[in-house]
């Protein structure tokens, strides 16, 4: 591995000895999986019982993974990390609604939020969920050709109306949008939409992102497919590459259900996936652009050694790295310091309603072999060199 990922100095630079301390002790409770489990069950309680839990939560788990409950509160955090090269990315992370009048409210938000990053150099990305624009029942029906009543028709044309009303503004303000992938039962619909945007927005170059979860083992053959359309139709391809995050949920579904898991066999056919897609993207930097989501560290090396290869700019618009804000710093800092293209997902909104994010956060991190040993290890150093 090179040892660039292993400069403690650089990738813990913005944290105080108070809050190394604190993501130490975070990342040592994550790495206890029955742990977790309780504590997740505990808060999940705990907010339903509308019990007084948010300062607390507020003071370590949300600080550490979220960058305020507001936009304005996210800048202090997002000023900071510009300056040492990282870029943010504003992900408003309430999930799970259901009703119009709230999809409409994360449509007025996402529109917010491409005013608030248009004057911004450090946030170079809107992004949003499919499920922040629409019921994920109504997806799972489109993308299963199922007929709609009536009401279900219009309940659909304004899910693509909003998709159509960002987008729209998204190409106006010349800001790149990402859209986040989810379960793959939902995730038919979405991509065609997310096709069709591309289609309209990125003639010149890519505006819309859609996100490949590379722990499908059927999203390689769709890449290509896609890839086939742009070249005969003219337009450009944006694509964010993550490994995937509801695996648990997806192999219990197709087990429920007696179909195929959409999921690829092992971790290695995975990580396989995800670097052939990302190469074969590198590969076609003339008509598509690539977001690398990864916490891994040999793929992170792999992009940077293939662009380095094909003589692709250390900072070309068409490749950026991104990872999670409060998770593995020693990636992102340490390539921007180098001079690539790097963006952190930086989640906010109200306490309660992040919630189901940061729980996911704690119970992937106890089930990626590994990243939270990793990041264990990289705090430990760090606090020693600091001698605390």
């Amino acid at each position: 591995m090179d040892p660039i990922f292993n400069n403690t100095e650089n990738a813990f630079a913005l944290k105080t000895d108070s809050q190394l301390d604190r993501a130490y002790f975070l990342f040592k409770l994550i790495s206890n999986q029955p742990l977790v489990r309780i504590g997740t069950a505990v808060t999940n309680f705990a907010i339903k019982a509308h019990l007084p839990v948010e300062s607390l939560i507020r003071a370590t788990v949300f600080d550490h993974f979220c960058g305020g409950t507001t936009e304005e509160e996210c800048l202090s955090v997002v000023d900071n990390m510009f300056e040492k090269g990282v870029c943010s990315v504003l992900d408003y992370s309430v999930e799970g609604k259901q009703e119009e009048e709230q999809f409409d409210a994360t449509l007025e938000k996402i529109l917010k939020i491409l005013n608030f990053v248009k004057e911004r150099q450090a946030i170079p990305f809107a992004v949003f969920k499919p499920t922040g624009f629409g019921r994920i029942d109504l997806y799972e029906k489109v993308g299963n050709n199922e007929t709609l009543t009536s009401e279900e028709q219009a309940e659909w044309e304004r899910v693509l109306n909003r998709y159509e009303t960002v987008c729209k503004k998204a190409y106006e303000m010349d800001v790149a949008l990402l859209i986040d992938g989810e379960e793959s039962w939902m995730q038919d619909a979405a991509d065609a939409i997310v096709a069709d945007m591309m289609r309209k927005y990125n003639k010149e170059k890519a505006i819309v992102y859609n996100t490949l979860q590379m722990y499908r083992w059927d999203r390689m053959d769709y890449l290509k497919q896609l890839h086939i359309d742009a070249k005969a139709q003219g337009f450009h391809i944006g694509m964010k590459l993550v490994r995937g995050a509801y695996m648990e949920k997806e192999n219990k579904k197709a087990e429920d259900k007696g179909y195929k898991s959409p999921i690829c066999v092992s971790k290695e056919a995975t990580d396989e996936n995800f670097d052939t897609a990302v190469a074969y993207m590198l590969d076609n930097l003339d008509c598509m652009a690539v977001f690398a989501g990864t916490h891994n560290e040999e793929s992170s090396y792999k992009v940077a050694e293939i662009m380095k290869n094909k003589g692709v700019a250390n900072d070309d618009a068409r490749v950026w790295f991104g990872q999670l804000y409060g998770m593995s710093d020693h990636i992102s800092f340490n390539l921007a310091k180098i001079g690539y293209n790097v963006a952190k997902y930086l989640p906010f909104g109200p306490v309660r309603d992040v919630m189901p994010y940061l729980i996911r956060r704690a119970e992937e991190n106890t089930s990626v072999a590994g990243q939270t040993s990793r990041e264990l290890s990289l705090l430990k150093q760090e606090r020693k060199r600091r001698k605390i």
